[in-house]
């Protein structure tokens, strides 16, 4: 069959890689001019590897992923970096029974039953059983209240905000049962590892059209074809790709606005499948950021306009970036939110007081800041949203939609990204 996949992320990717494999004619078509998706990567002056526009790692239980990385020759990087927290204006480490043990702030019976909680949670492969709970309703009974109150509770507002009351346990559930100690990432970046695998892809036939714009997928008589535009050109003419099959990795808001076809009650239920948007300032430093070493440093501060403070290079060498020292200042808010249209000098004017509790001296270092945004970062996992997953299969024929929305129990990420690929390829082969 010839087969046209919109999106070329991982999950684009991984379907294409595997389409090819089982004999079909693929073409991937991507509006950016890399391939990557949200894991797309960028390279400064005399840096030697690239660098994702939004943080990025693997858990080493990252299976499909890391089994991929080895099918295509990616060598991937294994360390135990630190993760701490920021209560009560002091950095603990919290990363291990051992850290919770001695953390300070709860008492001996409190730690206890907050390490059993996440033991249970990390053991307990039924995540049905937390489907349809509501996390705000059964964290606080699970972990104590003061636990709830002091740890989780601000980590679920920096990252849900208003949307905390509308989460489902079984989000948590995944997060606590995917997460290692220690954490994965590929030589050269993420950029490298989408590159090799474009070029596997380019080695089974497979082809690519980057920097170009999809306009609409329509269909004639159940054969699917696309209306799309070349970035690189000037003029606005579209040109037309006719296919057996057409499947859509990006997120679904986008493919609701390039498809007019779809049955209006369709498009409502998609609709009703939430996200929120990102935004990234990464700053670039000549000395470290946080001294005492932390990878990632979650923010449990009433009142800080800091969610977490990710330092890359306390987790990959400052070598591979001409020895500077990265720093990523990450937030999740709708996309209505005010610092999705900011310019970075005037976000990092925002943020100055908190950088500042953090290293008072941190802007004599400063070499540079970027500030990155994505509009469909976090899809908004609700309290039996089991049933509310969308099809592969969409109500148009031969057309298949296959994004972050389907990734459930787990969270996004690339390993899953991969494995839904690999799942919509297997179908659309099948036939179902």
């Amino acid at each position: 069959m010839k087969i046209g996949i919109i999106g070329g992320g991982f999950t684009g990717l991984s379907c294409a890689l595997e389409l090819l494999k089982s004999g079909h004619h693929v073409t991937v078509f991507e509006k950016e001019k890399n391939p990557g998706g949200l894991a797309i990567g960028f390279k400064e002056k005399n840096w030697k590897w690239t660098l994702e526009e939004h943080y990025h790692h693997l858990f080493t239980n990252d299976k499909i992923a890391l089994r991929l990385a080895r099918e295509i020759g990616v060598s991937v990087i294994v360390n135990r970096p630190k993760t701490s927290t920021l209560i009560n204006n002091s950095i603990y480490q919290l990363d291990s029974p051992l850290s919770l043990i001695k953390f300070p702030l709860l008492s001996q019976i409190e730690r206890l039953r907050m390490g059993f909680a996440i033991a249970m949670l990390k053991y307990n492969p039924f995540w049905q059983v937390f489907d349809k709970k509501s996390i705000h309703l059964t964290l606080p009974k699970m972990m104590g209240e003061r636990a709830y109150e002091m740890i989780w509770k601000p980590l679920l507002m920096g990252k849900f905000g208003d949307y905390i009351s509308k989460i489902s346990m079984a989000w948590f559930w995944a997060r606590i049962k995917k997460r290692t100690s220690s954490l994965a990432y590929p030589e050269g970046g993420y950029l490298e590892f989408a590159k090799k695998l474009t070029e596997k892809i380019e080695k089974l036939n497979g082809k690519f059209s980057f920097s170009t714009e999809i306009l609409e997928i329509k269909t004639n008589k159940n054969n699917p074809y696309l209306c799309y535009h070349d970035l690189n050109h000037d003029n606005k003419k579209a040109s037309l790709a006719y296919f057996d099959k057409i499947i859509v990795t990006i997120p679904s808001p986008l493919f609701i606005k390039i498809t007019p076809g779809l049955p209006s009650d369709y498009k409502e239920k998609i609709k009703d499948l939430k996200f929120l948007a990102a935004t990234n300032l990464l700053l670039r430093f000549k000395k470290p950021f946080l001294s005492d070493g932390t990878y990632w440093l979650n923010i449990c501060e009433p009142g800080s306009k800091l969610m977490a403070v990710v330092e890359h290079t306390n987790f990959m060498d400052k070598k591979y970036y001409d020895n500077e020292h990265l720093v990523y200042v990450g937030h999740y808010i709708p996309q209505e939110h005010k610092y999705f249209t900011m310019v970075k000098e005037d976000f990092l004017n925002i943020i100055d007081p908190y950088l500042q509790k953090l290293n008072k001296d941190y802007k004599e270092n400063l070499i540079d800041a970027r500030f990155f945004k994505t509009a469909y970062a976090q899809p908004i996992i609700t309290p039996g949203y089991a049933q509310k997953i969308p099809s592969l299969k969409t109500p148009i024929e031969n057309i298949y939609l296959a994004n972050m929305s389907q990734i459930y129990p787990w969270d996004r990420g690339v390993n899953y990204a991969i494995e839904l690929g690999i799942k919509a390829a297997k179908t659309i082969s099948k036939g179902v």
